[in-house]
This record gives C-alpha cells, sequence and structure tokens, in this order.
C-alpha cells in the first residue's frame, strides 16, 4: 500500500471509530443527543477526537470514554490519568519516535511491550515498534487527550536535551542552590524540570553572567522566539537562547528557585534566591511578567563581593568629594541622591553609610529591596501589601532614637514631610528622588507641596549622578577626531584643543565593545546660605543651577568633560549620559 492509500485508510478508520463511539455512548445513556451535536460542531470546527472534545466540554470521563473506545474496536483499554508510569520503561522508545507516532509505553512484561496508542488497529506503527524494540506488541486503546498530555509532560524536555546542549560547556559542580527551607511536596512541573538539560541551562547562564559582571539578565518570549540578554556596563547583549519550546521549563525552574508560584502566570511575581558560584555567594532578585507570548523574567545579580563602597573610588572630583563628606557627617539636615534607574544611586547611598558607619552612630534604613547587607546598619525591607510603607517606617524610626535614617526614595508629600521633621528634630536623613539634576530637585519638592522655608532650613546637599563606560585598558588606543566630528558629537572642539583622546578598540577581555567597568559622573551641589535664600524665594531650578556653578560646582556634562581629557572615557558615552547646556 502506497502512504496516501495508509493515510486515507486512517482517516476513515477514525470516522467510523467516531460512529461507533458515539452511538455506543448514546446507548449507554453516558451523553445526550445535543451533547453529542455540541462535540461534533467542535470537532468540524477545531479537529481533535469526538471523545477527547466530549471530556473537554465536561460531559464525560476518561474511564467512560476508554470504556466506549474499547467496545467498538474490541481491544482493551487503559485510563493513562490513574496508570502508573516508569520511567526505564518510558526510555524504551526515544522521544522523537514516541511523539511521532502519538504512543506511550505502559508496561514490559518479559519480551513484550504494551503500548497506549490513540489508534490502537495500526498495524504498521505496532510493525516498526516491534523492529526498533524488539519487543512483541500489545496495543491497549487510551484517550487522545491524555495519551497527548502524558506526550508532553514525560517526552518534551528529553527531545530538546540535545537542542539545549548544543555547544555548551556546563559545569555542574560551580552553582550550589542556598536553600532557606526545605518544601515538603513538589509540583508535576516543578519534579519535571528540577534535572537534566534545564536545570544546566539556567545553571549555565547564571553562571556565565556572574562571570562577566552582568547586573541583570533578561528573558524575553516571542511568538516563536526567545531572546535572552545580560546587561553588562550598562549596555545589553544577546547570549545563546533555549528553544522556543523549552521557555516555560526554564522560567518555572527559576520559580522553583525563587520559592514562586509556578502555576501562577497571569500575575507579575516577585522573589529571590541565593546561589554561590566558583565559592562566591550571590543574591539574585527575580521579577516575572505576564506578556501576550508567555511570561518575561528579570533577574537583578547582586554580587556584594565584587562591589567595594568606598566614596573615594566611585569617581568624584576632589571639591565634590570634599563637599560631600563635610554634609554626610552633619548631625543633621537631608541629603538627596538624584538620577535616573541603574545610574548607581544605591551604590553612593551604600557608600554614604560605610563612610559613616561607627559605634557611636545609630543608623536605620527603609529600603525596597534591600539589596546588599551592611554590619552595623538596622535595615528595613518595605511591604507595601501590609501598609509598611517608607512613610510609616519614617514613622516607627523616630521612635527608635537613630541618628541616621536612610530612606529608599521620597516619592510623595507625606514622606517628603516625616523627612523633613526628622532632619528638623536633630537627624541626618538620606534618600534619593527622580530628577534630571540637582537643582531640579528643589523644584520637584517644592512641586510636592513642600514650604520652600523648611525645605530651605533642612536641604544640606544634593547629588545627581549618571554612570558612563570607562575604556578597556588592554584595547586603549589614541583616538584621532578632527572639529567636525567633535562638533557632531555635541561638544566645542576648543575645549579639547592640543588634548590627546583615547578610544577602546576592541578585544576579548571587553567583548569587542571597547568598554570594561564604569565610574560615574557627579553633579554635587551645597545648599549655601545663597541658595538657601534662593530656595525661599522660589527661585527656578535654572536660577539656582547657575548660582551652583558659580560656587564652584561642576555639571555633569563638565565632569564628563573631564573624565574624557583624563583618558578615562569617551565623547560618545558622555555624550549619551548628559545634556548641552
Amino acid at each position: 500500500m502506497t502512504l496516501l492509500t495508509l493515510d486515507i485508510a486512517r482517516k476513515c478508520s477514525i470516522i467510523l471509530l467516531t460512529m461507533r463511539v458515539g452511538r455506543v455512548l448514546l446507548l449507554k445513556g453516558k451523553i445526550t443527543e445535543e451533547q453529542l451535536k455540541s462535540a461534533l460542531r467542535m470537532q468540524r470546527e477545531r479537529g481533535g477526537r469526538l471523545g477527547s472534545n466530549l471530556v473537554k466540554l465536561g460531559y464525560l470521563k476518561e474511564k467512560s470514554l476508554v470504556d466506549a473506545l474499547s467496545e467498538s474496536i474490541g481491544v482493551q483499554g487503559v485510563v493513562l490519568s490513574e496508570y502508573p508510569l516508569e520511567d526505564e520503561v518510558l526510555d524504551i522508545i526515544s522521544p522523537d519516535v514516541a511523539r511521532g507516532y502519538e504512543i506511550i509505553p505502559l508496561k514490559r512484561k518479559g519480551k513484550t511491550l504494551y503500548l497506549a496508542m490513540m489508534s490502537p488497529w495500526d498495524v504498521q506503527v505496532q510493525e516498526d515498534i516491534r523492529f526498533k524494540t524488539g519487543y512483541e506488541i500489545i496495543p491497549l486503546v487510551a484517550a487522545e487527550f491524555a495519551v497527548k498530555k502524558l506526550l508532553e509532560e514525560h517526552y518534551e524536555t528529553k527531545a530538546l536535551e540535545d537542542e539545549v546542549m548544543g555547544d555548551m560547556s556546563f559545569d555542574m559542580d560551580e552553582l550550589e542552590l542556598i536553600e532557606e527551607e526545605e518544601e515538603d511536596t513538589v509540583s508535576d512541573l516543578a519534579a519535571q524540570i528540577s534535572s537534566g538539560p534545564v536545570v544546566q541551562y539556567v545553571n549555565h547562564i547564571l553562571k556565565n553572567a556572574v562571570k562577566d559582571g552582568a547586573s541583570d539578565l533578561h528573558i524575553e518570549p516571542f511568538e516563536k522566539d526567545v531572546r535572552v540578554r545580560m546587561r553588562i556596563d550598562g549596555v545589553l547583549h544577546n547570549i545563546q537562547p533555549p528553544p522556543w519550546r523549552l521557555h516555560k521549563a526554564v522560567v518555572s525552574r527559576l520559580k522553583v528557585m525563587s520559592d514562586l508560584k509556578i502555576q501562577e502566570k497571569r500575575r507579575p511575581q516577585d522573589g529571590r534566591f541565593e546561589a554561590r558560584i566558583n565559592g562566591r555567594r550571590i543574591d539574585f532578585r527575580i521579577s516575572t511578567v505576564p506578556t501576550i507570548f508567555g511570561e518575561k523574567v528579570a533577574l537583578r545579580i547582586l554580587d556584594s563581593e565584587s562591589i567595594e563602597f568606598d566614596l573615594r573610588k566611585l569617581g568624584f572630583e576632589e571639591k565634590a568629594l570634599n563637599d560631600t563628606i563635610k554634609s554626610i557627617h552633619r548631625p543633621h539636615g537631608i541629603v538627596l541622591l538624584t538620577g535616573p534607574t541603574g545610574s548607581g544611586k544605591t551604590t553612593t547611598l551604600y557608600s554614604i553609610l560605610k563612610e559613616i558607619n561607627e559605634i557611636g552612630t545609630n543608623i536605620t534604613t527603609a529600603e525596597d529591596p534591600v539589596e546588599y547587607t551592611l554590619f552595623g546598619v538596622n535595615q528595613l525591607q518595605v511591604r507595601e501589601e501590609i501598609g509598611l510603607n517608607f512613610t510609616e517606617a519614617l514613622k516607627s524610626f523616630l521612635r527608635q532614637d537613630p541618628d541616621v535614617i536612610m530612606v529608599g526614595e521620597i516619592r510623595d508629600r507625606p514622606t517628603t514631610e516625616i523627612a523633613i521633621r526628622a532632619a528638623l528634630t536633630g537627624h541626618l536623613v538620606l534618600s534619593t528622588v527622580h530628577t534630571n539634576s540637582a537643582a531640579a530637585t528643589v523644584t520637584r519638592l517644592t512641586n510636592m507641596g513642600l514650604a520652600p522655608f523648611l525645605l530651605a532650613s533642612t536641604l544640606e546637599l544634593i547629588i545627581s549622578q549618571r554612570l558612563v563606560r570607562t575604556i578597556c585598558p588592554r584595547c586603549k588606543a589614541p583616538e584621532e577626531l578632527s572639529e567636525e566630528d567633535i562638533t557632531k558629537r555635541g561638544f566645542d572642539p576648543q575645549t579639547f584643543k592640543g588634548k590627546e583622546l583615547y578610544h577602546g578598540i576592541g578585544c576579548d577581555y571587553c567583548k569587542n565593545t571597547g568598554y570594561k567597568g564604569r565610574a560615574g559622573l557627579f553633579e554635587v551641589l551645597p545648599v549655601s546660605s545663597v541658595i538657601r535664600r534662593l530656595i525661599i524665594e522660589d527661585a527656578t531650578s535654572d536660577v539656582i543651577e547657575e548660582q551652583a556653578v558659580k560656587d564652584g560646582m561642576k555639571t555633569l556634562r563638565e565632569g564628563g568633560i573631564i573624565k574624557i581629557i583624563m583618558g578615562e572615557t569617551t565623547m560618545d558615552e558622555v555624550g549619551r549620559e548628559t545634556m548641552e547646556k
């Protein structure tokens, strides 16, 4: 028989089976005429077999369907949802063969293999399996939906193993998950993904992200593809993704590691886990968000051992550093940091805390989240879901006899007012605000409804900052730029006249980017008596900035130009992070 003839014969067999099963179920009173018509309509519109559609519609149980199938074709049936499967039996047939023929090996008895099949009359399939395995085959009829469900659960991951492994080199001993407590039970999906290629792939990308100094890792699903990127020195880079079909398993593996609900796919979730990689303890913060093609995962990588919280090594100019140290050692007042997300504000805050952390100083912080732990500092995790926000935390802190209070962010009037009250009653308050420049912070706070005279009497220092990539030391080379090139980049050619400029050519060390590491650009505005008067007079941010520059403040742009001339970074980097005045 030709393949076309076989295909026609199989289709005819399915049509006849449909008629027989429908008649048996009606005669036994398992379904009604209306239910049969609904299932047949569903079959015409969406495909699938009659019995499976009856189960999907809720009209029939699997056992009743299997009994009807068995009676219709005279073959013993099996209820797969109740059948105990064994891995060693499943492994007799390769994933590709099982999925191609839509069969499940159930039991081995001597030289006989029992197969669950959707079409047990298909002698050709039985002969092929007998030839491939050397076993005599006994077919058992099973429901279509049950066979497909088991094929997905038990064979999908194994079938993808070769795709996942590729040319990757895994070392399973280099990542050890640090578990806080044991779980008594694990879901079926968790059990499926807790070993094999999924674990190897997840360990591989986490280990490489830490090795390359990445700050973030993103796993993003699209219609027929998955993109995995890691952020190194503030810039995202593509890395090898898993096969699209493995995306759910990879996400579920990360959820299990983070103690999140793997069955919850419709709502965002946040969590964390710790792992030991190459002997170092790494903290991972995970955030999942449902998108139209699946769940997107963002991982924040916190490697406390690779970060040195030292104000003197962040990139401050001499005057800016002296102004900062002077202000943070005052007994009271407000010191604010401003800049976009990812500009290094947290690192600067922790460096300030470390600078003033002494045995005679009581320091308390409210953070969301607590990214690093500092010995000697009382750190509180904000929990909005139970009403423990920055405002409530600040109220509680004032009853704890603190000398220094750090609140993660000032984002509303109540928090601002309590921060002002704390500063007025003899506390040093550290916090962050989202603005584009140091001077604009004053306008932002007054727009929240804060009285200018209160702000003027408590504000001590504002730091605005950005991060720029630094030139790779291993491929650093002089760069020839014409006046036209400099002008196109938004700079005055006269500023660099007679100065030697540098760039990175690109090498293996910097992954051919020309950059390795980052440095801070800082705009430090000490609140002098003149600026206090301008705040009371409700002056604009431009006027305040003009006065601050007269007092010796260097803008972000000016700080960037200094770093260009010193050969630390490039015009492209400074131009990307600062605006021309």
